[in-house]
């Protein structure tokens, strides 16, 4: 007579080397809005070059070029996507 027992799995071990994958995803989030607000205000201050809007609001310095908003709102979403993948990676184990 063969006896044998069955034991659960029970948790499985995991690796600890994203401990910071919650405060990734807290961050992405925010970052898209962010974006969407400097895409904005460098749409506003293309269509207020091309005298479509009323004067933009910081006329001097090196953030009154429509093109510098543009390049902060892209990098902010590039950023936001990187945070949400590195969040979302292993986050179903």
């Amino acid at each position: 007579m063969v006896v044998r027992i069955r034991f659960g799995r029970g948790r499985q071990v995991l690796l600890k080397n994203g401990r910071n994958r919650s405060v990734a995803l807290a961050l992405g989030a925010l970052m898209t809005p962010a974006a969407v607000m400097a895409s904005a205000l460098g749409l506003w201050r293309l269509t207020a070059d091309m005298k479509l809007t009323g004067e933009f609001g910081i006329s001097t310095g090196l953030f009154s070029h429509w093109q510098v908003w543009m390049v902060f709102a892209a990098l902010l979403q590039g950023g936001a996507w990187a945070l949400n993948r590195y969040g979302h990676d292993q986050a179903r184990y």
